[in-house]
């Protein structure tokens, strides 16, 4: 595991570092996300700002203003992924320093790193803490019941889970050309309504077709702000892992599609390639996968374990918030880095400290656990499906965090 020694700031932390009494990782010393000036948050008020869209102002100093711009977002292909594969992405590889406005580096995802809540931070222009998709699943205050963010199950009324406008949307209103080019099977989704509403849907199946309609999209305004998307590099990456032959293979079409984009876009454009995260592949033994639902301690006196393998939100039963903070600090202190809602939330993980809206608040575990080492706490009896994957991401260290801002003008 890299430990972002070239990106998190000119004295970057070692991954290491920040330890407490006995071992036990220091939850202020995470390397948080750089909201508000380098995130996934930050990319759409920028173009926006630059197409002179009231309300907005740019966030990415680096990025220069373009008539029209265009968001290509390949589900799950961290920096660190393209960095360790130039040779099945020549084309993305070669174009590494364009990234963040051609100073070479890239961006942040958010906390959690994981896809419901990167593409609301994307769509919204806003941090987790303000969006409330906080994670994979999370526990809605007013049901007590787990939420899954990415299916929307149990339903729960998108607007009300999410009220704030989207980029898009006020950017269309502004008369700026707006458009998603994307699966058909994401046109009128629950996420796609509260995240990447605004606008036009365009559905297409194939990925040439996508990328096709897209650059035909930028060209049919003055004004153009487009997004489009890729997710078979992430669903290969989860289910075989980021260095087997199926995710390589993936990743040289996306690469392939990266460029048949950039080779059509019309005059006066950008064209930004990113990501929602990076990945990493966990061995299959009882070190790296820690079984909630097999763990006497790790459950005791838990309500709910929201999040995923490597960025759970933990909900105890009323009371026991404070014991299960000690056990879970005690058992994984020292590979995650643990810490109650309100220090979590003080370090500033979902957003700058004070970010976070009181509607979204309780949305956030008793307890927030995010790895550090290459492990994960699993639930095979509640999680079947997830707990056997072999790529996994959702935390806070490079290779998960880390997503290109890849830049070709016309």
């Amino acid at each position: 595991m890299t430990d972002g020694a070239d990106w998190y700031g000119a004295a970057p932390p070692r991954l290491d570092e920040g330890r407490l009494d006995g071992g036990r990782l220091d939850p202020a010393r995470a390397p948080v996300p750089e909201y508000g000036k380098g995130s996934l948050a930050d990319l759409l008020p920028t173009l926006a700002a630059g197409q002179g869209v009231p309300g907005f102002a740019a966030a990415i100093p680096e990025l220069a203003p373009a008539d029209r711009n265009c968001v290509f977002l390949i589900d799950g292909l961290g920096w660190e992924q393209i960095r360790a594969h130039a040779d099945e992405a020549p084309f993305l590889a070669s174009l590494l320093g364009s990234s963040r406005g051609g100073t070479g580096r890239p961006i942040t995802a958010g906390f959690p790193a994981t896809t419901a809540t990167s593409l609301a931070s994307v769509g919204t222009g806003t941090v987790p803490a303000d969006h409330g998709l906080l994670g994979y699943t999370v526990r809605d205050p007013a049901t007590g019941a787990l939420m899954n963010q990415l299916r929307w199950k149990p339903w729960t009324d998108p607007h009300a889970w999410q009220p704030h406008a989207t980029v898009f949307r006020l950017a269309h209103e502004a008369g700026v050309h707006t458009a998603q080019v994307s699966s058909p099977a994401f046109a009128d989704t629950p996420l796609t309504r509260v995240a990447l509403s605004g606008g036009t849907f365009h559905g297409r199946l194939g990925g040439e077709d996508r990328m096709d309609l897209a650059a035909e999209q930028l060209a049919a305004g003055d004004r153009s702000l487009v997004y489009t998307y890729y997710s078979e590099v992430d669903g290969n990456g989860h289910r075989f892992g980021v260095d087997s032959d199926a995710w390589r293979g993936q990743l040289m079409y996306a690469d392939r599609l990266a460029q048949r984009l950039a080779e059509q876009l019309p005059p006066r454009c950008a064209l930004y390639v990113t990501a929602d995260h990076g990945m990493i592949d966990i061995p299959f033994d009882e070190e790296s996968r820690i079984d909630f639902d097999e763990d006497w301690a790790l459950r005791a006196g838990v309500a709910l374990l929201g999040g995923e393998g490597r960025a759970r939100h933990v909900y105890a039963v009323p009371g026991a918030a404070a014991d299960v903070l000690a056990v879970w600090q005690d058992v994984l202190g020292e590979q995650f880095w643990v810490a109650s809602r309100d220090e979590a939330v003080a370090a500033g993980w979902f957003g700058p400290p004070g970010a976070v809206e009181a509607r979204t608040h309780g949305r956030i575990g008793d307890v927030v656990a995010a790895a550090r080492d290459d492990v994960v706490v699993t639930a095979s009896v509640a999680e079947p499906r997830e707990s056997v994957m072999v790529g996994m991401h959702g935390s806070m260290t490079p290779v998960e965090q880390l997503v290109p801002l890849i830049e070709v003008r016309s």
